[in-house]
C-alpha cells in the first residue's frame, strides 16, 4: 500500500458525476435483443450436442443457398 501524503484529501464523488441507473437495468429493446441472442446460442448448442451424438441437425441455409437433406 502506498504511503499516505499528509494534507491531501481524495476527491469526493458528486451526485451529478455518477450514473443514476444501475448498469444491469435493461431497456425493453435490450431485453428482447438479449433474449434473441440466447435463443440463437441455445440452437447452436443443441446442434452441436446432436452432432456429437451422431445426428445431423446442421443449418438449413448456407450462404443463402438451401441445403437439401438426404
Amino acid at each position: 500500500m502506498p504511503p499516505r501524503v499528509p494534507g491531501k484529501r481524495p476527491e469526493l464523488l458528486r451526485g451529478e458525476d455518477t450514473a443514476l441507473l444501475r448498469p444491469y437495468v435493461l431497456t425493453p429493446e435490450e431485453r428482447r435483443e438479449r433474449r434473441l441472442q440466447h435463443a440463437w446460442q441455445r440452437g447452436r448448442r443443441r446442434a452441436l450436442w446432436l452432432a456429437v451424438n451422431g445426428m445431423d441437425a446442421g443449418p438449413r441455409w448456407i450462404h443463402g443457398v438451401e441445403v437439401v437433406g438426404r
